[in-house]
């Protein structure tokens, strides 16, 4: 990464005396809490987690480690995305409505605390792909540092690495929701048994995976180098019989491989890239 990016991102993130950060615990956010942390000084800045039903217990559970480690701050806010139709319904533009709840609660909390501005850690490359949740973060008037500074994805992992933050290569885990073909509704239901059925192939030794809800079929996808490992026979048995007794009547496994943000083609209309 250039000297310049973070020359770049410490004046932006200095241009304010307090900031609120939108944070996930995910590799993107931590290493933004910690820098805002550092420009700011601890006191000066307050990471805000929303928690529903769309996000796992073990992602609270990594968010609130870190900030506490880190000495900030955190607020846990309560959403309710399953109760807003337009977000269950499951509509193209779904991640609108959810980070519209996000953003707006947030938004009141920095003003109760006489905080001027939100950040969020969207980066350079999230911009390629489908974003309806940009258009809340627009409308709450929420200030992306990594977007303004030019950062990627890579440049996020090899700072995080450089300043020995555990997440630097942790894998991207976004909201169970994101599992769900768009106009399938989603329920608490279905986010249960995604979530035990991701929990479950991730103890068996796989880290990188995503269990796509097609109604009676789990489509799972992992890393195409991961293949040789899922296809032995025993875990194959193990996977199957576990998965089937969630309630799914078939198992595939998705020959492409990982992809992330896979559910975005039919809006794309192209095929994301392997990861």
């Amino acid at each position: 990464m250039k000297p310049s990016k973070m020359n770049k991102l410490t004046e932006i993130v200095g241009r304010t005396p307090k900031a609120v950060i939108a944070f996930s615990g995910g590799v993107d956010s931590s290493l933004l809490l910690k820098l805002c942390s550092d420009i700011l000084g601890k006191r000066n800045v307050v990471a805000v987690t929303g928690v529903s039903q769309t996000y796992t217990r073990e992602e609270r559970a990594v968010a609130r480690r870190f900030t506490k480690e880190l000495g900030v701050r955190h607020v846990l806010l309560e959403t309710d995305e399953l109760a807003c139709r337009n977000f269950s319904e499951n509509p193209g533009d779904r991640c609108y409505y959810c980070k519209q709840e996000l953003y707006g609660k947030i938004s009141r909390l920095a003003r109760r605390s006489g905080i001027p501005v939100i950040f969020d850690a969207t980066n350079a490359d999230d911009l390629s792909d489908h974003r309806p949740g940009r258009k809340a973060a627009a409308e709450f008037g929420v200030v992306s540092p990594f977007i303004l500074a030019a950062w990627t994805k890579k440049d996020i992992r090899d700072h995080s690495r450089r300043l020995g933050l555990a997440s630097w290569d942790k894998p991207a885990n976004p909201c169970l929701a994101s599992r769900v073909p768009y106009g399938t509704r989603i329920t608490a239901d279905i986010l249960k048994k995604v979530h035990r059925g991701e929990t479950l192939i991730r103890g068996m030794g796989f880290p990188v995976v995503r269990l796509r809800h097609h109604g009676p079929i789990a489509r799972i996808e992992i890393p195409v180098q991961d293949f040789p490992r899922i296809m032995r026979p025993g875990t194959l048995r193990t996977i199957a019989s576990s998965l089937k007794s969630l309630g799914y009547l078939w198992i595939a496994l998705d020959i492409e491989g990982y992809r992330m943000g896979s559910l975005n083609r039919p809006l794309t209309g192209k095929g994301p890239e392997r990861t």
